[in-house]
């Protein structure tokens, strides 16, 4: 089992462990830190010693990551802004301000904000780095380790994670132009007997769409499952299958293989949510992204 004695850690290293494992490169961690590449080196030897592992290993390519340090490269995230939060009685400034934010996010949010957010983000925190990761079944118990700092997502959270609405949406039906279906509105029976290519969500949850057709009664003759909204209308193509997809999507991504139809008025909306840990709720850093996903997602949704 793996044991740090805290009481025989000095808590200095805890910034070098920071700096070494995100800079993989003694020499960079330390310019950046500030101090002599020697120093550095005797910090890593002495990090080595209080994890009884390498966590740096040198390979033909330069140096890797151990398994161990992966693991606390994740918990450092949180704990490095607490210790910060604990001790920082100024005010943040994302123009000042280093380290790393992470967000975990499917390929439509990212897809309809990112043109605003990833300009915005570096030109006002042009020493900060943005991590963005697929929304995964461990995506909530991330939140709770400190692993990332937000989850967009629409679909159902854990009681206790504070949230709050970015932008509502509702659904168009993707259809190839070839499908014998030519109506403007589809219905529920012409979904189940066509047949679906839907976007699998997070395990056990069901995608909405899918989920709403279930409390319908009604259930697809065939499905094709793919991970993204853009291989769904990939997958509408030259075949009879539908796709129905967030409105916003549809229309920066339809070409001129497939068309657009109203969904079935049965087809209910949905509200995109942004989810945090309370416990970073009052966070300078937090609130400032925060404040900036809010920001993009109104100007994007404003379109």
């Amino acid at each position: 089992m793996f044991v740090v004695h805290i009481e025989n850690l000095d808590l200095n290293l805890l910034k070098a462990l920071e700096i070494l494992l995100d800079e993989r490169h003694i020499s960079r961690a330390a310019t950046r830190a500030h101090i002599t590449q020697p120093a550095m080196s005797r910090a890593l030897a002495r990090l080595r010693v209080a994890c009884d592992d390498e966590l740096l290993v040198r390979t033909p390519a330069g140096y890797e990551l151990t398994a161990r340090a992966r693991t606390l490269q994740d918990e450092l995230i949180g704990v490095m802004r607490s210790i910060r939060a604990m001790f920082d009685d100024i005010d943040f400034d994302p123009s000042t301000a280093s380290g790393s934010l992470r967000i975990a996010a499917s390929d439509y949010p990212v897809s309809l904000l990112g043109s605003r957010l990833f300009p915005t983000f570096t030109r006002e925190a042009p020493k900060m780095s943005l991590i963005v990761t697929p929304v995964a079944p461990s995506s909530f118990v991330d939140l709770d380790q400190g692993r990332v700092d937000l989850v967009l997502t629409p679909l159902a959270a854990p009681e206790h994670l504070a949230r709050q609405p970015m932008f509502t949406e509702d659904f168009v039906c993707v259809l190839a132009r070839s499908n014998p279906l030519r109506a403007e509105r589809l219905t529920v029976d012409d979904l189940t007997s066509h047949g679906l290519a839907s976007v699998g969500g997070m395990h056990p949850q069901q995608t909405i769409v899918l989920d709403q057709l279930e409390r319908l009664g009604a259930h697809a003759t065939a499905e094709i499952r793919v991970p993204t909204f853009s291989a769904a209308i990939s997958a509408v193509r030259d075949t009879d299958l539908i796709a129905v997809l967030p409105r916003r999507f549809a229309n920066r991504h339809a070409d001129e293989a497939v068309r657009i139809a109203e969904a079935p008025e049965e087809i209910a909306g949905f509200s995109y949510w942004m989810l945090w840990h309370p416990r970073v709720t009052d966070d300078r850093e937090h609130q400032w992204l925060r404040s900036l996903v809010l920001r993009v997602a109104e100007e994007a949704t404003a379109d």
